[in-house]
């Protein structure tokens, strides 16, 4: 059975950092990219960032610059270390299993609030 632990949200002030982590468990077959997607009151899911099994990454246009995703596939574990925070990346952040020709495996999610 797969699982997605996150860890990492909270509350910080305009122009602070915070990292995100994603440790996954279980067997995972047809793995297209690990990501962190986030959801805003009263908006859509919308991708943040994610990493293929090579190393390759993808950013939103919105936190380019700001924001990196990394991983450790010795730990299973995926990051999102989080620069610059503004008011608008408040939002609950999931992290994401994309899969080939399967469904994704979902995180709880994490709350991140950024005061101004």
């Amino acid at each position: 059975q797969v699982q997605l632990v996150e860890s990492g949200g909270g509350l910080v002030q305009a122009g602070g950092s915070l990292r995100l982590s994603c440790a996954v468990s279980g067997t995972i077959s047809n793995l297209r990219a690990l990501g962190w997607y986030r959801q805003a009151p009263e908006k859509q899911r919308e991708l943040v960032a994610d990493i293929t099994p090579g190393g390759s990454a993808n950013y939103a246009d919105s936190v380019k610059g700001r924001f990196t995703i990394s991983k450790d596939s010795a730990k299973n574990t995926v990051y999102l270390q989080m620069n610059s925070l503004k008011s608008e990346d408040t939002a609950v952040y999931y992290c994401n299993v994309n899969r080939f020709r399967r469904s994704d495996y979902w995180g709880q999610g994490t709350q991140v609030t950024v005061s101004s």
